[in-house]
């Protein structure tokens, strides 16, 4: 595999925990975020039941931190195994 690519996939996929885990920390602040961005262009949302978006949101959080962990898992398994 090119080094590039493995830093720019490693890179990104950290990035994404990250942000993964500011979702399931603080879903209150992704869920006004979004809400900011679509003001911005002139769009009003807002979740019918507050709760239930909390939850999913930090649904969404864990999930991609699992997705992304597996990921890089698996990257360094093969990595490890060319080797």
């Amino acid at each position: 595999m090119n080094a590039l690519f493995v830093a720019v996939f490693v890179l990104l996929s950290l990035s994404g925990i990250l942000i993964g885990l500011l979702l399931v920390k603080n879903p209150a602040l992704a869920i006004e975020l979004q809400k900011r961005f679509y003001r911005r262009i002139n769009w009003k949302i807002e979740p019918i039941s507050l709760s239930k978006e909390i939850r999913n949101t930090r649904i969404m959080g864990g999930m991609l931190i699992v997705l992304l962990a597996a990921l890089l898992l698996h990257l360094v398994w093969r990595k490890l195994s060319l080797l």
